[in-house]
């Protein structure tokens, strides 16, 4: 059997509030993120954890919840359910992924 994190991911973008929000993005943080699904399309969950870039990493304070970046300031936050990424948000602000703003 294969083990979870060797299996590709999985985008899941239709969390309404994400789906609300991603249709409401400007050209500029639109392209970040369409930048940033397309990287994670190619990569399994190993290398999604391992990838610099990406820094995913969870969220202390929500267990369950992860960020991950979409250039050096934004965040998206995502949640994994087996080898499925559902996004939840899109933070431009680095800190308010974390509830930090």
């Amino acid at each position: 059997m294969q083990s979870p994190d060797s299996k590709r991911i999985v985008l899941d973008l239709n969390a309404p509030d994400f789906l609300d929000q991603f249709l409401e993005l400007d050209l500029d943080d639109l392209k970040k993120v369409i930048k940033t699904f397309k990287k994670l399309r190619k990569l399994t969950w190993a290398e999604a954890y391992k990838d610099p870039g990406l820094k995913l990493e969870e969220i202390k304070s929500h267990k369950g919840l992860y960020t991950l970046r979409a250039d050096q300031s934004s965040r998206l936050v995502v949640f994994r359910t087996q080898e499925r990424m559902t996004f939840v948000v899109y933070q431009r602000e680095h800190d308010a992924a974390y509830g930090k703003k």
